[in-house]
């Protein structure tokens, strides 16, 4: 683990916890959600829970009947019930297989869990070990599950049950917020979700990362001067990165409403409308204005 950062005029080096050093003309951190080079320069810049999580599923292909696979799999398909939003959509098999009876669904439940209680609940395996931020998969409480399909039993459309009973291995999703108020600290830069970590409904992770690379290549290749690049590229993507999150957060606002005034409740309602919903959400038309 990263424990310390130094610099003088020419070098940067990262010191881990084992003492050992790796010395370099640039420090890119690309180390995710819990960046430990975030935590290091800024360590105010914390994630932020968002007051509710993301249930996730995959669904082989095969395990669709002929009428439900007629019904939904080829299609982007919600269900919006109160407070709640639930989608799906078809991606690749594994190895990235794209034959037809290959593929697998993927599920995606958003669903409010307060954060002292439900939270810290969700976030607990069998054992009684409460995971920070996230929770592996197979570490996913059976408790959990099962009461995560008995509500899907509840207040989903019949064809997102169906789906859920043959979910093999659902896993969760805690969903948080980071915004890094710089990316330039002389020698040293975040990118991707050490960075910004904007919420799933804009569909923006891997392309917000990816355009992060290629616009800190494209500083690094202006000028030899590392920290005068480093600077043009915080200068480029703080705008970008800080609109993406703001985005994301107005598309994901109607989740929040357990902890959110009357007048922000109103304020949201206008993106729970299915139209709005279906017009919003993992479309890349806020990028290109964004950009």
């Amino acid at each position: 683990m990263l424990k310390v950062i130094e610099q003088d005029t020419d070098t940067v080096t990262a010191i881990f916890a084992d003492r050992t050093r790796a010395i370099g003309n640039v420090l890119i951190g690309c180390d995710g959600i819990r960046s430990s080079v975030r935590a290091l320069m800024l360590p105010d810049a914390q994630p932020v829970y968002a007051g509710y999580v993301a249930w996730r599923g995959l669904v082989p292909e095969s395990a669709f009947s002929k009428e439900l696979h007629e019904q939904i799999f080829m299609h982007l398909a919600f269900c919006l019930p109160q407070g709640e939003q639930m989608l799906g959509y078809p991606i690749a098999g594994p190895n990235n297989d794209l034959r037809p009876g290959y593929r697998r669904y993927n599920l995606v439940w958003y669903r409010p869990a307060d954060e002292r209680a439900a939270l810290k609940r969700l976030l607990t395996n069998d054992k009684g070990i409460t995971y920070d931020i996230s929770i592996p998969p197979p570490e996913v409480s059976r408790a959990a599950i099962v009461e995560m399909r008995a509500a899907a039993e509840r207040v989903l459309a019949p064809q997102f049950r169906q789906c859920w009973r043959v979910a093999e291995q659902p896993f969760l999703q805690a969903i948080y917020d980071v915004q890094s108020p710089r990316l330039a600290f002389g020698r040293a830069t975040i990118v991707g979700d050490a960075s910004y970590v904007a919420r799933p409904h804009c569909g923006a992770g891997v392309t917000k990362a990816a355009d992060d690379a290629m616009v800190l290549v494209e500083a690094l290749s202006r000028t030899p001067d590392v920290v005068e690049a480093l600077k043009l590229y915080e200068t480029l993507r703080v705008p970008f990165c800080t609109r993406v999150v703001a985005h994301a957060r107005r598309l994901g606002s109607y989740l929040q409403a357990q902890i959110m005034s009357a007048e922000e409740r109103q304020a949201a309602e206008r993106h729970f409308s299915p139209e709005a919903v279906l017009r919003e959400t993992a479309t890349l038309d806020f990028l290109a204005e964004a950009s």
